[in-house]
Parts: structure tokens; C-alpha cells; sequence
């Protein structure tokens, strides 16, 4: 296997495109070093987490294009990205990236703001008088 595979995660406004390509573990993100994106240790392992669980540590480089949203959607949607693309490479890997929960598409989005509203929940001081 040679070719590279992609995937595509999301979540709320993070969009993550994913490239696997066999190698030695090399991530980069937005064309930076992974270490630089996500400066702490445990961002960086949640990034690596699916690779945990497929026990494929090390055996893939990763090229990641992300865009949108803040850190955490952007590490969830490289996270469901990185699942669809391991479960390419081998179907086998579904139950286990399954019981992580790690193949479903979080489909929460930020709910839009009313008209003469504050906020999308939020309402403007009650007076009875």
C-alpha cells in the first residue's frame, strides 16, 4: 500500500482534511510541525488518539489541512478524520474505533441568534410595569 488515503471530519465550525501515507509517524498540521500547533502534551494526544486504539502508532505519516471553529473542534474533527481514513486502510478497525466512540460525527452546531433577541437563548429583561 503506497497511495495515500484521505478523509474529511467536522465538527461545529472545524472542518479537518486528512492524509495518510505510510511512513514513521511524521504529523504536520497546516503545513507546521504538529509540536507547534498543539503546544500541550495532552492536545497532542488527543490529536494521536485514534492511532492508539488501531495500535498503529508510528506507522503512518499524517498531513492534516484544517480551517474553522477553535482548538477542541479542530482536534475532534482531525480526530474523526484520522478514524475514517485508518478504517480505509482496514475494515477490521470499525469495532475498535466504534467502542472509542471515536466514528461519530458529533452533530451539535452553534444555534443561531433570534431577532430581537440578545442571543440565540437569551431575552431581554421582563417589565410587568
Amino acid at each position: 500500500m503506497s497511495e495515500s488515503i484521505s478523509a474529511t471530519g467536522r465538527r461545529k465550525e472545524s472542518t479537518a482534511r486528512v492524509t495518510l501515507t505510510p511512513g514513521s509517524g511524521k504529523v504536520t498540521i497546516n503545513k507546521r510541525a504538529f509540536e507547534d500547533y498543539f503546544g500541550t502534551l495532552s492536545q497532542q494526544n488527543q490529536v494521536l488518539y485514534p492511532f492508539q486504539v488501531a495500535d498503529a502508532m508510528n506507522q503512518y505519516d499524517v498531513s492534516i489541512s484544517t480551517k474553522g471553529g477553535g482548538v477542541t473542534g479542530q482536534i475532534e474533527a482531525i480526530q474523526l478524520g484520522i478514524s475514517r481514513a485508518l478504517l480505509q486502510t482496514n475494515e477490521e478497525l470499525r469495532e475498535d474505533l466504534r467502542g472509542a466512540d471515536l466514528l461519530t460525527r458529533d452533530a451539535r452546531e452553534k444555534e443561531r441568534k433570534k431577532a430581537g433577541q440578545p442571543g440565540a437563548r437569551k431575552r431581554f429583561q421582563f417589565s410587568k410595569r
